[in-house]
């Protein structure tokens, strides 16, 4: 649609209205700020569910395989090493790693937390990056110490201990004597603390290097399972299809998307959600635009039949109400993506002042698990709320053009 800089002049110009139609001005103002305040909180909301979701899939991923390989037999696998050698030759895998797991209480001298071991060759933990990145205190070369361990750092806290104060560990699994089972305890250094940034993991995790765990849980030369590190996720389910083929059926195979489902379908389901629910806030803005044009058009129906007589034609009289409207939603549509995209990338320093303000923690990390809040721009996202704004802004439009293109000249100025 080709517009007249004869239309663009009058468009414009009934948008700025005179002192007797302020109203009509006010209605286009709010009309503008909605639209803006919509495109900025679909941005946002969706950048930092996307945020979210990425963070919370790097920590999952970055601690947890993308398969694991349990036994059938029981809870330990036994001869694994035939088997990491024969995956680890698979086209996609990056890192096969034995590993043992199990739960435990942690004693102190100050207190008694519940954690879950995890025992890892030291090799692995050195090529494992979110570990060796994460370490607060303490070195990576302390963890290759007999009897020294890795602890979170909130566990640490709640604990009230510090690299190189010993705690207590606790088996639920104990040795059977005469007498009954006695709960297994062995005193281990803490060698150091890590901060993944996932309150989960940094406030119930430990680690220690294999020998010792195979100590720990009367092992012998045993693993609970084998974590396979993928080069990318999506690989999981060709990859996944190859070692089930190739290992037996004296196996399980399980993959991070089956062990993960229920939360990262809610996250999911919750994304879609807050989508269509902050939509609305665009629509109720349109609707708002709907009735500021159609008062504009009873203000100016003095000045459409003027336009008639002297020759406009319907065509020109829709095109200048369209362009009236729709620059309300375009304007408003680009200020609600620079809004937007400045908060998401400013997020973070917004919520740290907005907490100092209220008093209060407004993103706590044991209900949100991360430590910060995350933002993640999706450009396919963002020109997707882009024009399901123009389009709803258009759309408003349409109604109050077509009935200022309709106005019957004589009757708009018989009573004048």
């Amino acid at each position: 649609m080709i517009f007249s800089a004869f239309e663009r002049m009058l468009a414009f110009r009934y948008l700025r209205a005179r002192r007797k139609e302020g109203f009509v001005s006010v209605i286009a103002a709010f009309s503008f700020l909605g639209i803006m305040l919509g495109v900025a909180t679909l941005i946002i909301v969706m950048s930092v569910m996307n945020g979210f979701r990425q963070e919370l899939l790097s920590r999952v991923l970055g601690l947890n395989g993308h398969l694991g390989i349990y036994s059938y037999q029981g809870t330990v696998l036994n001869g694994y090493d035939e088997i990491a050698d024969h995956v680890s030759e698979f086209k996609g895998v990056k890192l096969v790693m034995p590993l043992i797991e199990g739960q435990v209480m942690v004693s102190s001298v100050r207190s008694a937390q519940p954690a879950v071991i995890r025992g890892i060759k030291p090799e692995d933990f050195l090529k494992r990056d979110i570990l060796k990145t994460s370490l607060t205190t303490g070195t990576v070369d302390s963890f290759s110490e007999p009897r020294t361990i890795l602890i979170g750092e909130k566990l640490a806290h709640k604990l009230g201990v510090y690299a190189g104060e010993e705690i207590t560990l606790i088996s639920p699994k104990g040795n059977v004597t005469a007498f009954g089972t006695i709960p297994r305890m062995q005193s281990y250094t803490v060698g150091g603390t890590f901060s993944v940034g996932m309150y989960e993991y940094d406030a119930g995790f430990i680690f220690m290097s294999l020998d010792d765990a195979q100590k720990f849980f009367n092992m012998d030369e045993g693993i609970t399972n084998l974590e396979v590190f993928l080069d990318h996720a999506d690989m999981v389910n060709s990859v996944q299809k190859q070692v089930r083929n190739q290992i037996g059926d004296g196996f399980r195979v399980y993959d991070w998307q089956r062990s993960n489902a229920a939360f990262f379908n809610a996250i999911q389901v919750e994304r879609n959600v807050m989508f269509l629910i902050l939509t609305l806030i665009i629509v109720v803005a349109a609707f708002n635009m709907i009735s500021g044009l159609i008062m504009l058009v009873k203000d100016k129906g003095r000045d459409i039949a003027v336009l008639r007589t002297m020759g406009a034609t319907k065509g020109m009289i829709l095109r200048i109400f369209l362009m009236s409207g729709a620059s309300i939603g375009i304007t408003g549509t680009i200020f609600g993506v620079i809004v937007g995209l400045v908060f998401c990338d400013n997020i973070e320093n917004i919520r740290q002042f907005l907490q100092k303000l209220a008093g209060t923690d407004l993103f706590s990390a044991e209900v949100y698990f991360l430590s910060k809040l995350p933002a993640e721009v999706n450009p396919t996202e963002v020109v997707m709320v882009v024009i399901m704004s123009i389009l709803l802004s258009f759309i408003a439009t349409i109604y109050p053009s077509w009935r200022a293109a309709r106005l019957d000249p004589v009757e708009a100025l018989r009573y004048e």
